[in-house]
């Protein structure tokens, strides 16, 4: 018999059996579907967001080009290119400030961090990277922060990828984690400095974002 379309009654009960929380180490979890009742507006967000400020593929300190097309919103921006890696106020591009983060947003990256185990977190950063078919991120430390203590949050939207979890050296044996439209990643406190990446993303269609995925992670940049 040839394979059925999914209907949303199938989606919904997909949804429904997964756990409402997957610890994949100490201090790192999984929330999957946690921000699936935002994720429209999310979406619309976002294109508010990179109409001011629109997603570009930057530079690494090396000259390499990202495969990974980057925006940010909020107070702070992250930046690279042959000066170094670092946050900033002003959107190089445009010698704007970033657009504010969405108070939507910073809701929900507060909401999933307590549920995760870190109560008061307040983002200031928000990077939004577009993800098409062949784009990864490179497993990498997130080191630019001045404070260690805030967790970082990280909202999937759009087609599905793998994100890795290591350990704290780059050569460590790493975790494969499959991650879904509306999935919430947050690492904070032991895990906080352990390398991490995505993996390739396939190539597909997703009714909302089309063959691309978006993440937000939220982050505390500054003091």
């Amino acid at each position: 018999m040839a394979d059925l379309p999914l209907t949303l009654d199938i989606l919904s009960t997909l949804v429904a059996a997964r756990p409402a929380r997957e610890d994949l180490c100490r201090g790192a979890c999984l929330l999957p579907g946690f921000a699936l009742g935002a994720a429209a507006e999310f979406v619309g967000l976002v294109a508010d967001v990179t109409a001011g400020a629109p997603f570009r593929h930057m530079t690494t300190p090396g000259g390499f080009r990202m495969s990974v097309a980057m925006s940010n919103c909020g107070t702070y921006g992250w930046l690279t290119d042959r000066s170094g890696y670092r946050y900033g106020r002003v959107d190089p591009d445009s010698s704007l400030p970033w657009p504010p983060l969405p108070a939507a947003f910073a809701r929900l990256a507060r909401a999933a961090a307590a549920t995760a185990g870190f109560p008061g977190f307040d983002p200031d950063a928000c990077l939004i990277n577009r993800y098409e078919p062949g784009a990864r991120m490179s497993l990498h430390q997130d080191k630019n922060e001045r404070d260690f203590s805030q967790p970082i949050v990280s909202v999937s939207l759009g087609l599905p990828a793998t994100f890795q979890i290591g350990g704290h050296a780059r050569t460590d044996k790493s975790l494969r984690v499959p991650l879904q439209h509306g999935d919430v990643l947050v690492w904070g406190g032991p895990a906080r400095m352990r390398f991490h990446g995505v993996m390739p993303l396939h190539a597909g269609h997703h009714t909302m974002l089309g063959a691309s995925r978006v993440n937000l992670t939220f982050r505390r940049a500054a003091l």
